[in-house]
């Protein structure tokens, strides 16, 4: 408490808002309700002053006023997620027109009413009982109906998705990954960038009736249009979907490494074999996936592959595809930690899985738009639950890696070293 103290300002005048009897009156019914009853106070004396720049102080007479006090009247203002009901005074011009007062005006903005129904709403609070959230009597909550909370939650989060398309993406991403996630009849790409310092962050999103390659080129565009530098050296992490794989190869060419997500690997294989062989073939992959040593984990997966191919090819087949850009991490020689996060794409299920456990309370997305929106919402309210990625202290190793892997396009030089 001590050094929080230190970093304000004393005060130097004394301020006197109520006296002293009304404190401990309001006092009595809660440090809130006395708060409340303060700010509605504070509010009044700003909006007489604005009156005395106007109209003059009250009570004396001035010739020279242009404008003259004309009593008073009920009007609403924000306050805590509601509307709430007060006296304001009104000044007239001598022509006998309404002057606005600039206080009240700043009172009456409705953009943090809208944004509390956004944070109340994502955080589980459904529009009828947004009313119980409320700091006062339900009964006498203003604007808290269902109708008018569903109205400016779509406000907010009309918003929200402006300032999610919006907002400028700075500085190098090392490391993206893609992945789609589906919300009703359609499929959200969203591209998750990490940072030079293992931070996180939704880049883009986009909506599509599948992961489609057109789609995901128009994403990639629009992440280049807000600043992303198609030139930096990068690598991407994919599930093994090929309309990501060639639309990352034809956006970034040979500045993008792709590291196919060993997690959707293993379950890929697994699906073609039955239930009795899989707990082997899952724990062999894991193992294989474990070698520090890209050839030694390359030769235990093609001998797994060797081993299914006379009895379930198609796992064979499922093994061997790709299995090259499963290892990327390996031929990149990255150490333990940063290896095991960017080797698949669980970094970004997480963020998907956060995204839907905010939204969840949504059941029908009627179109593109209100998918849009409620995506944009849920990857942005997520986004504030993020942490760094394990080994994010090794990032300059990958970024070391892919500047000259990319620059001559030879394995060999990172094998050799």
């Amino acid at each position: 408490m001590e050094g929080y103290q230190k970093k304000r300002s004393p005060v130097k005048e004394k301020i006197e808002v109520l006296d002293t009897g009304s404190l401990v009156k309001m006092a009595s019914k809660g440090l809130l309700a006395l708060s409340m009853e303060i700010g509605i106070e504070v509010m009044r004396q700003m909006l007489e002053a604005d009156v005395e720049a106007e109209a003059g102080p009250k009570g004396r007479h001035n010739a020279d006023r242009t404008a003259y006090r004309h009593g008073t009247e009920q009007t609403r203002v924000v306050m805590g997620g509601e509307k709430v009901s007060v006296e304001r005074p009104r000044v007239r011009s001598k022509a006998g027109e309404e002057i606005a007062l600039p206080t009240l005006a700043m009172f009456q903005n409705e953009d943090p009413l809208n944004q509390a129904v956004l944070t109340r709403l994502l955080s589980g609070v459904s529009t009828r009982k947004y009313s119980r959230t409320l700091d006062g009597l339900a009964q006498e909550a203003l604007c808290a109906s269902k109708s008018e909370v569903s109205r400016r939650f779509g406000t907010a989060m009309e918003a929200r998705m402006e300032e999610f398309f919006k907002r400028r993406i700075e500085g190098r991403y090392p490391t993206i990954m893609v992945d789609g996630l589906q919300l009703g009849k359609l499929t959200i790409i969203a591209a998750m960038g990490i940072d030079a310092e293992g931070r996180k962050r939704i880049l883009g999103i986009v909506e599509g009736g599948s992961e489609n390659n057109e789609v995901v080129k128009a994403m990639f565009a629009d992440l280049i249009e807000r600043g992303l530098d198609p030139a930096e050296p990068r690598v991407y992490v994919l599930d093994g979907g090929k309309a990501l794989h060639k639309a990352v190869k034809d956006v970034f060419g040979k500045k993008a490494v792709i590291q196919r997500c060993q997690v959707h690997k293993k379950r890929n294989v697994l699906s073609y074999l039955p239930e009795s062989e899989q707990a082997n073939v899952s724990v062999t992959m894991t193992m294989a996936y474990r070698e520090f040593e890209y050839d030694k984990a390359k030769s235990a997966l093609e001998l797994l592959a060797s081993n299914l191919e006379y009895r379930y090819p198609k796992a064979a087949d499922s093994l061997r595809e790709g299995l090259e850009e499963s290892l990327t991490m390996h031929r990149l020689k990255l150490p333990g930690l940063l290896r095991q996060t960017l080797s698949s794409t669980n970094a970004m299920e997480s963020a998907n899985s956060a995204c839907m456990g905010i939204i969840r309370r949504v059941c029908n997305f009627k179109d593109g738009a209100m998918t849009l929106r409620y995506a944009a919402a849920g990857f942005m309210e997520a986004e504030r639950g993020f942490n760094r990625v394990m080994g994010y202290r090794q990032i300059p190793i990958l970024q070391n890696a892919l500047e000259r892997l990319t620059d001559t396009g030879d394995w060999a030089i990172l094998e050799s070293a």
